[in-house]
């Protein structure tokens, strides 16, 4: 999916709701563990439901792995029923991948030629030759950690060089001078608030891609009056308050009323 496709998406929904398929076995319904594939059948009802509200999907790639290979079928099955029933809906692994060249370049065959995904989260701690052989597929995008909302993000990203240069406004900077960097994307946690004034002075037209509205408590007015450009600019990722808000047999139509919710604030603020 290119920029103009999903710039396309969020205006003819409305919306620019991310929702995370961070599927754990110990939540989901009960009803549901006597299945076959407990896992893919959550998210099977889940993107059936909320499909209609949101403009991508994000499975987090640590609640599949932990289960081997019945994990990694898992996983395999629900983006191959996303790219089948549900072409237009942007798919982002979340790994958080990097490593040197050679393990890179693995990586990237992995995500982007054999699951097919639209886009991989990269951490660039490694440097410019780590990220490189993402951004070597044409079509595919790279998402950057910049920012992060966990509490830990100020113990690194935060800190000053002598020039009073933050670590996350040196990646964003530095990352924007390698070759394809018009496909990369930002991770940028809602929970950082008024810091998207000072992410746009440095990348004014990147994506970002936004975790933390929802349980983590972030602010969707407070990303949107900082961060939203004039194409939105913005992918912002709710997981558990949409996908767990219910433990019934009513989960799926619970979470659609969820992501119904957040799409209808979402419109308000396009």
């Amino acid at each position: 999916m290119n920029r103009q496709e999903l710039i396309s998406q969020i205006r003819e929904k409305r919306s620019f709701l991310c929702v995370g398929l961070d599927t754990d076995i110990k939540k989901i319904p009960q009803h549901l563990l006597s299945c076959d594939d407990p896992i893919f059948e959550f998210n099977k009802a889940i993107i059936d439901a909320t499909a209609p509200y949101c403009v991508a999907y994000k499975p987090n790639l640590a609640f599949y792995e932990c289960g081997g290979l019945k994990g990694w079928t898992s996983l395999d099955k629900t983006i191959h029923y996303l790219q089948t029933n549900y072409p237009h809906h942007f798919i982002i692994a979340d790994a958080k991948r990097g490593d040197i060249g050679n393990t890179s370049k693995m990586y990237a065959r992995c995500f982007f030629e054999e699951m097919g995904v639209d886009a991989l989260t990269v951490a660039p701690y490694m440097g410019e030759d780590s990220v490189t052989p993402f951004l070597e597929y044409p079509g595919k995008w790279v998402i950057v950690l910049a920012l992060t909302s966990n509490k830990g993000s100020q113990d690194f990203q935060l800190t000053e060089n002598p020039n009073g240069e933050r670590l996350f406004e040196k990646v964003l900077r530095k990352s924007q001078q390698w070759a394809d960097a018009d496909r990369m994307m930002y991770v940028v946690g809602a929970t950082q608030g008024k810091m998207f004034e000072d992410i746009r002075k440095i990348a004014p037209d990147h994506f970002l891609l936004v975790p933390g509205i929802g349980a983590q408590g972030g602010s969707l007015e407070e990303v949107c009056k900082y961060g939203m450009t004039k194409d939105c600019g913005l992918i912002v990722n709710s997981s558990r308050a949409i996908i767990y808000a219910d433990s019934t047999e009513r989960f799926a139509e619970v979470a659609a009323e969820k992501a119904k919710e957040v799409q209808q604030q979402m419109a308000s603020l396009l």
